[in-house]
């Protein structure tokens, strides 16, 4: 273990990430001194991301590396830390905030974090929403917004976690949000950090277009392609950035929220993108094969 350890700490860095680490720590002490709290656990692992993320484009020998540090056995687990409930005539607030034990202690502050300022957002943004209605004497409304979280994926490897919101009032909208997480090197995994450039934006956005139309064969599935009421708003190609996971089977998945590519009764659209297609862009076979 002691080799391990030393080999790992020997690495070189290159200055390209040297720079992503002292971009990211002005970054998070920008963001930290605004709150007056300076995390010092949330720095961290944000740190580890970009080193471990950027490692993935610039060096085959950090991955290497990190690769050979054993991984010591530990059980990772998401409960529900923590609910905020309202019952109050019309309006319903249910949000349920995951919580993952048995990661990095760095990575783990920084998600577990994340999780309940989400939902501690979404139930003061609900409160005020229900003050005003109040005000405007419109306390007939019926509105509700409940959260809650699905383990998508967990291997020896990876772990996804699926965070979904429901918005009710009248109709109803459900975005997802999916952290897909490096349980072996501790890192939170973005999508262009899988592959070498952006050429996988155009390649995975024809090839949804392509899976539509085939949908779209039967007349009950529709997708906003080329829509002439949509206009701007029919679906060009993804984010960059767009939600993703990845499955058991080592399959990308992209997803997209209700409303998103299609009319609400399509619910929340995903498509497996087939790993031959992407494989000359992906960086390495590491996740997706």
């Amino acid at each position: 273990m002691n080799r391990f350890r030393n080999e790992y700490e020997n690495i070189e860095i290159p200055d390209e990430l040297e720079f992503l680490v002292r971009t990211t720590i002005k970054e998070q002490e920008k963001k930290m001194k605004r709150k007056n709290i300076i995390n010092k656990s949330v720095i961290a692992a944000a740190v580890a991301g970009v080193v471990f993320v950027g490692s993935i484009n610039l060096s085959s020998e950090i991955s290497y590396a990190l690769s050979e540090v054993p991984v010591l056995g530990s059980i990772v687990r998401v409960l529900t830390f923590k609910t905020f409930e309202l019952k109050d005539n019309n309006f319903d607030a249910e949000l349920k905030t995951p919580a993952i034990e048995g990661l990095d202690s760095n990575l783990e502050a920084m998600l577990n974090e994340k999780y309940l300022d989400e939902n501690q957002k979404l139930y003061d943004d609900f409160m005020k929403e229900i003050d005003e209605l109040k005000k405007a004497d419109m306390e007939e409304a019926h509105m509700g917004i409940a959260s809650g979280y699905e383990v998508k994926t967990d291997t020896d490897k990876l772990l996804v976690i699926g965070r979904y919101v429901v918005n009710t009032a009248g109709s109803s909208s459900t975005t997802i949000k999916y952290d897909t997480i490096d349980k072996q090197n501790k890192v939170l995994i973005t999508l262009p950090s899988l592959f070498k450039d952006e050429a996988y934006i155009d390649i995975i956005s024809e090839n949804i277009k392509a899976q539509m139309k085939e949908q779209m064969k039967d007349e009950n599935n529709i997708y906003w392609l080329e829509d002439e009421m949509m206009g701007d708003e029919n679906f060009s190609k993804i984010d960059k950035n767009q939600s993703f996971y990845i499955t058991k089977d080592n399959q990308l998945v992209i997803a997209f929220d209700k409303y998103e590519v299609a009319p609400g009764y399509m619910g929340n659209p995903e498509f497996i993108i087939p790993s031959e297609l992407l494989k000359d862009v992906l960086v390495s076979d590491e996740y997706i094969k």
